[in-house]
């Protein structure tokens, strides 16, 4: 096949405006050994018929397309969790593959979820295991599995745990289940958190989280025990807090300015280092607390870079500390509003594209729902940068002549940008169907017409 009726084939099997009966031609495709394409498999809101088509299809890569499609509803997917291929199965077990933090996926049904964690293929159930899609009481349902690394998972779910549960799992026959509950019952006992001191599998998370006795705290600083870990502690007796605060350790030090108990001049005072790409992904406290108002307005308000950007992870900051982040100057709290905040604010959205453009920061930032629309074609059209006079596609007010002269921009992602857009005049649509780097673009505009849609299957050899 062409390059070009490929591109194109693959547009319009992404095409919002796609007829039913070229999308179930398009789905029929393949019944000889071959695939659909992608695009068509993952669409949103398939018809019963299309969905038909595909979980008959023989192609196993079809059917994994359609099992661990975002968009496709669960009770679809679930349909498959009795396909004869186990890597249908695992694939559906462990769901979507998103990267986009804004994306949220629905779980599958828990019956479907008990079928797939009983399956007897071992991959399918490892897949499951590992899904970050799980519903949050199925997961706090396997804490009675007999397999033991279901109840092993249970254990995450331990706040919602029965009573009966969180007194069985400790003593579970299993070692490993009975490690992963001490881990969460060490918090409120000291007993416990010293049994698995004893453990070096353990011991740097007991000493993370776990409730300590004074002395075995003594000893491990003396014995510079896992300190970084031992930094975090809640428990930690204040004059240990003090000593760990001027450890030689520049990483013990840092762990110790984000405890939560600091006021924010003992937290300055203490001499950190803040790396400029740290995230804040492991200040614990502030991720647990992500919708609690009074964490965000502490760690949002601190002085301290890693509380910040750990605290512009939020969706739920109210305005006015969305206000205050959005003028931190620190290039990384402008990422992470970009990525996780619905109300991100319009500067600091361009701010992201324009420092960043090009990558997946800067796409999340200019895929956000409030990432400015009006005024761009004025400002942007001739712009000396490609990726800026791309943004002139988004105006509403921008002109078929304009996307017409921008669809031959010298830079590729500007032509691709205006060749997807609905106003892009029709002779130059078709011109754009036959040239390589434009093909899916043209075939995905949503502008082309059903006969044209018609004609690109023809071309690639789509049977009718």
């Amino acid at each position: 096949m062409v390059a070009f009726h490929a591109s194109a084939l693959d547009g319009v099997a992404r095409n919002p405006a796609l007829p039913t009966p070229l999308l179930l031609r398009l789905l029929a495709s393949g019944a000889d050994g071959g695939r659909p394409p992608r695009g068509v498999l993952r669409r949103a809101g398939l018809p019963e018929p299309a969905v038909a088509l595909i979980l008959a299809h023989p192609h196993p890569g079809a059917r994994i397309d359609f099992a661990m499609s975002a968009r496709a509803e669960p009770a679809q997917r679930a349909r498959l969790a009795d396909d004869p291929s186990p890597k249908v199965r695992a694939a559906l077990a462990y769901g979507p593959e998103v990267y986009d933090p804004r994306t949220k996926v629905a779980p599958l049904p828990d019956p479907a979820c008990a079928r797939l964690l009983d399956d007897p293929d071992p991959s399918v159930r490892e897949a499951l295991l590992e899904s970050p899609h799980l519903a949050p009481s199925f997961v706090a349902s396997m804490a009675t599995h007999h397999r033991a690394e279901a109840r092993r998972k249970a254990v995450s779910a331990w706040e919602t745990l029965s009573e009966g549960a969180r007194s069985a799992l400790p003593a579970d026959p299993d070692p490993e289940v009975r490690r992963a509950a001490a881990l969460r019952e060490c918090r409120r006992d000291a007993r416990v958190t010293a049994e698995l001191l004893r453990d070096p599998k353990s011991a740097a998370e007991a000493l993370r989280r776990g409730l300590l006795d004074p002395a075995d705290a003594e000893r491990c600083v003396a014995e510079r025990t896992h300190l970084t870990s031992l930094a975090e502690n809640p428990s930690l007796p204040a004059d240990l807090v003090e000593r760990l605060a001027a450890d030689p350790d520049e990483a013990v030090r840092l762990a110790v300015s984000l405890r939560p108990e600091l006021d924010e001049e003992r937290r300055m005072a203490i001499d950190f280092t803040a790396g400029d790409l740290d995230r804040g992904n492991g200040v614990r406290w502030v991720r647990d607390g992500l919708a609690d108002p009074e964490v965000m307005r502490r760690a949002a308000t601190s002085a301290h870079p890693l509380l910040r950007r750990a605290a512009a992870r939020s969706p739920h900051l109210p305005s006015d500390l969305l206000s205050l982040l959005a003028r931190a100057e620190d290039p990384v709290v402008d990422n992470l509003l970009g990525m996780h905040h619905p109300d991100a604010p319009e500067e600091v959205l361009m701010r992201v594209f324009a420092r960043l453009g090009g990558t997946f920061s800067a796409w999340m930032a200019e895929t956000h729902p409030r990432f400015p629309r009006e005024g761009l074609a004025a400002r942007y059209a001739n712009h000396p940068d490609g990726d800026h006079r791309r943004l002139a596609v988004r105006d509403p007010a921008a002109t078929p002549e304009l996307i017409e002269r921008l669809s031959h921009d010298p830079v590729v992602r500007t032509r691709q940008a205006a060749t997807r857009d609905p106003r892009l005049p029709l002779h130059r649509l078709r011109e754009a169907l036959l040239v390589p780097e434009l093909a899916s673009g043209a075939g995905a505009n949503p502008a082309l017409p059903e006969d044209e849609m018609a004609a690109v299957l023809d071309r690639a050899g789509v049977p009718a």
